[in-house]
This record gives structure tokens, sequence and C-alpha cells, in this order.
């Protein structure tokens, strides 16, 4: 509960439609209303500010105390009843040294990819405490020292015109709830309606992907958010596998592409990639042997080739596929297919016409 109160503030900052008539813009509004009111509030009066029962407020400030919110009833003159919202102070845990604080401020271009989500708006706001903190004088150093570092931003993504449609979803995560999806995939003419069982958001390359279930179907899917038209929640329940494990799920593709069965791919790096390759982790399940002549020998067992055939690919003349056979088979067509495609296309094509030079002044 508390979660998705963070994030529909964090959607209310991105400037997203609000629905007051939804359950948790209400509680939100009941738990904003609270804080701002430092003797606290009746239920009476909470009920008529929302412009709900009173029995639908008692409701909440149950759900609130079961949340684990500082919420209590106090008893002033005359038996008056109101309900407050203790100040919470932070733990010791979460104080900072100076050079924690300047790290992570540092650290903020690092969430720039996820600008636009609920994770960078939450992000951006603990950002601004911290600057907040620091001395005018250590923070334009720090400023000046952040200009020494750049991130590209090739391939990222901007969900901030679908706050809404992350907010839904998001929802019918954490209450177990149905969502119709309208979905065009990346091959489809025009887009499609069904209901999904959402179970969690995945992080990828700069892209956000719902990973769930179709509701006449066994398997688990992912769908990417930027192809997600609209979402709708439904009143019906699911209930999630008890066997199912996020992360774990997620750890058997190369990615977030998912195949029938698990392969064991084995690849042949050539010395002049070969320490590249070496540098990072690639998969979970990688196992990476240097050779005598400087090449390097790796190894992975995933769910479905598709996303490690383009990464083998993306090292051309370098990478060489060991095994399975299969792969280096349906590579070479690939590469081949791609090769004619290149030699039908005329060379004049899509060139720009060479300028004139421009008239000498009279």
């Amino acid at each position: 509960m508390y979660a998705r109160m963070l994030l529909r503030q964090c959607l209310e900052q991105a400037g997203s439609t609000v629905n007051h008539e939804s359950p948790l813009v209400r509680q939100w509004i009941l738990l904003r209303t609270l804080a701002a009111r430092k003797y606290g509030a009746t239920v009476s009066e909470l009920a008529q500010e929302a412009g709900v029962s009173i029995k639908t407020i008692r409701r909440d400030l149950e759900t609130f105390q079961a949340a684990g919110f500082p919420l209590r009833e106090v008893v002033g003159e005359f038996g008056r009843k109101t309900w407050r919202l203790e100040s919470v102070k932070p733990p010791a845990e979460l104080t900072f040294t100076w050079d924690e604080a300047a790290a992570l401020y540092l650290g903020r271009r690092l969430l720039e990819p996820l600008m636009g989500t609920m994770f960078w708006q939450a992000a951006r706001q603990a950002f601004r405490k911290i600057r907040a903190v620091l001395e005018p004088v250590p923070l334009d150093y720090l400023d000046k020292f952040a200009a020494m570092f750049c991130q590209t931003m090739i391939g990222t993504h901007d969900y901030s015109k679908k706050a809404d449609l992350v907010d839904v979803l998001m929802l019918g995560i954490e209450d177990r709830r149905a969502v119709a999806l309208t979905y065009q995939a990346l091959r489809a003419t025009e887009p499609v309606t069904y209901t999904v069982y959402p179970y969690g958001l995945a992080y990828h390359r700069g892209a956000l992907y719902l990973v769930g279930r179709p509701r006449r179907h066994d398997d688990i899917c992912h769908w990417k958010v930027d192809r997600i038209e609209a979402a709708e929640l439904k009143d019906q329940r699911f209930e999630l596998p008890d066997d199912f494990d996020l992360q774990r799920h997620l750890s058997k593709s190369f990615g977030v592409y998912h195949g029938d069965e698990a392969v064991c791919v084995k690849v042949r790096f050539l010395p002049a990639v070969a320490r590249y390759v070496e540098e990072a982790t690639w998969h979970p399940s990688q196992k990476l042997s240097k050779q005598r002549d400087g090449s390097l020998i790796a190894e992975f067992t995933v769910d479905g080739t598709e996303e490690i055939q383009r990464w083998i690919m993306s090292f051309g003349k370098y990478a060489h596929v060991v095994e399975p056979p299969e792969l280096r088979d349906q590579m070479i067509a690939e590469m081949e297919e791609a090769l004619a495609a290149q030699r039908r296309c005329p060379a004049g094509i899509g060139r720009s016409a060479p300028r004139k030079p421009a008239p000498s002044a009279k």
C-alpha cells in the first residue's frame, strides 16, 4: 500500500491526470491531510473533506494502521476523538557522511535512463533533499565535478506520458488484479486487447517490460510498456504462483525473450574483442576460459537464443559460434540474407544530392 501511495505522488509530480474517485487517490489525500494537520482531524472532518462515508474513512484508517503507518487516535477535551499522523524521524542507519552524500548526489546521472518513470521521480526527490543539506561551496564543486561525467542516452525511453498506464500496471501487480491490455506487438499491423495477470515489471536496456500471464494461457509472457496503448484494471483477482520469483525467472533468458527450453551456447571470441567480453558479466551462467592464442571461449545456458544471437552478431567477424550447430547455421543464413539485401540496394538510394556552389557576389 505504501509503495503505491509513493507511486501516485510521483505520478502527480509528473503531471499525470488523477482520478479522485480511485480508493488509492482518496487514501493518499487522506494521508496528506493528516500529515498537514498538527493537531489531527476527526473521522467526520476527514469524511466530509473526502466526500465519502464515515465507514469508508474508518476502513482506510484501519488499512493504514495494518500497513504500519504511525497513526493513533487521541481523546481530547469533552471526549473529542481525533486521528493524528505522528512525524517519523529517520533511523540512525539512514544518516550519511559528507562523502556518502556527495557520492549519491553525483550518482544521480546514472538514473537518467529511467527519466519519466516513478523510479526517476522518487530518486529526484531524494537527490533534492541531499542537495538541500550540502553547503553552497562544496555543492558548486560537485556540480563542476559532475560535468566531467556523461552518460550516453542512445536508445533511452521516456515514460512520462505513460505515467497513468504504469500506475494501472503497478496496482494490478500489487493487488493481484487482472488488467486488460491493448497491445501492438512489434510485427503486428494493429493493436489487440486481451486480459493478463501482471506479475511484475522488469527494466532491461533502458526499457520497461511487464511480466505476466495471459488469462487464457499458462505460459509467462513479456510485454514492452512502450507498445502498450491502454491498460484497464479489472475486478477479477488472480493468485501468484508460489514458486514464481521475478529475478529467477528473468535470469534464465539473455534479456527478456524466452524460448521453449534451455540451450547451451558456446562462443569463441577472437583476441581483438576477448578482453572486452571478459570485462563484463553478460549472464549469470557465463563461464569464460582464456585460450593460449589470446582468444576467449564463453559458455552460456540460456532460455532461447534470439537475444544472444543478436549479441553475438554485434561482434561481427570476431565471434564464432562453436555450439549448438543449429544456432551457427541460423546465423549464417541470416548473414547471407543481410549480405544479399545490401548488394541489392542501389548505391544511390538515400544519398543526398550534391550541393551546388553558392553564386559569387557581384
